[in-house]
């Protein structure tokens, strides 16, 4: 690779996948320069439409993508010169935390690693903080029991908050290598519902009480995974089912309300948390404190803290460790191949 160029990984409009050099791109202000060391694959939001755009394929050029990695700061913007060359950083955004050897990213995005978390850890935290977020908004109290549907990453995670959150938790997936990973990170019960009715086994692990609180954590046709979700809820003696379901995946979900879903809060889980997309905050501005406590860098930074006291282990998720010149081939693995890839980790 020639002096001054950066590697990083582009889909067309065609779904073909491809590693591409470029300049590097220098930061502007509230922005710092990384050399990336670890990016990791989200396969729902970068993968989720890739065999659309094969089925109905257009002209659009190669475009970078990927939003979360960890890497070294190696350069600083103006407003940045608080931050340490050589900081060991985690960073998230799309358009900023690509697959790619370098990167540039707003600061409020860019937060120091524990010297206990490895590269391929922290690259973890984007997707960590997005499962924190969906477990903020669900709630959940010491002792209640929650349901989570679908152990991608994000599932996988957000089964952990629970459980770290003094919860009982279940999972439901088809995919017995992802519910193993699950087990593998001490999850109390899991159910492939092709072998397994979730609704009576919610029953048995929830003593008759019925599931506190459901996280829908997939994308695509989400109604018959929300309908079973809401037949595991607790249920009130005039037969209203209550509790809240968390929405946290790009699913869409078909039903009807009111008396059909009975006193159910359901609820939209956006992303890491408050200050993602606001492009001042992400650039070094910040809310009062007081008023938004749990802002995106907070999330950042506990997901890292608890990895570093090994409360959310991260480890037993990845399953490919990859140069990046070997991202397609591990790109096809998530498409063609769920059962064999959940985490995925590109090297720089």
């Amino acid at each position: 690779m020639a002096e001054g160029m950066r590697k990083v990984v582009a889909i067309d409009g065609r779904g073909r996948i491809s590693v591409e050099e470029e300049p590097i791109p220098q930061p502007k202000p509230g922005q710092v320069q990384v050399e990336v060391k670890a990016s990791l694959i989200s396969p729902g939001t970068e993968l989720g439409g890739v065999m659309g755009r094969r089925k109905n394929p257009s002209d659009g050029p190669p475009r970078v993508f990927g939003y979360g990695n960890a890497g070294v700061v190696i350069g600083q913007g103006e407003r940045c010169e608080d931050i340490v060359i050589g900081t060991r950083v985690a960073c998230m955004g799309g358009g900023y935390a690509q697959h790619a050897t370098h990167a540039c990213v707003p600061r409020n995005m860019a937060v120091a690693v524990p010297g206990g978390v490895s590269f391929n850890h922290a690259a973890f935290s984007c997707l960590a903080a997005t499962a924190l977020n969906a477990i903020r908004r669900a709630e959940v109290q010491l002792g209640e029991h929650v349901a989570v549907a679908g152990v991608g990453p994000v599932g996988q995670l957000a089964c952990q908050w629970a459980r770290l959150s003094g919860c009982y938790v279940m999972a439901l997936d088809r995919l017995p290598m992802r519910l193993e990973r699950a087990r593998k990170t001490g999850l109390h019960r899991t159910i492939n519902i092709d072998e397994e009715d979730p609704v009576a086994v919610s029953r048995t692990f929830t003593q008759g009480y019925g599931v506190d609180a459901g996280i829908l954590a997939f994308g695509g046709d989400g109604t018959e995974a929300f309908k079973t979700l809401v037949q595991m809820m607790k249920q009130a003696p005039d037969t209203h089912r209550m509790g809240r379901i968390v929405i946290v995946g790009g699913a869409k979900i078909e039903h009807t309300f009111a008396a059909a879903l009975g006193n159910l809060d359901v609820r939209s889980a956006a992303r890491t948390g408050p200050g993602y997309h606001d492009e001042a905050w992400e650039h070094g501005a910040d809310y009062p404190p007081v008023f938004v406590p749990w802002t995106t860098t907070r999330n950042l930074e506990e997901c890292l803290r608890f990895m570093d006291d090994g409360g959310l282990v991260v480890e037993p998720l990845i399953t490919h460790r990859v140069p990046i010149n070997e991202a397609p081939d591990a790109c096809e693995d998530l498409i063609q191949r769920p059962n064999e890839a959940l985490g995925v980790i590109l090297n720089s």
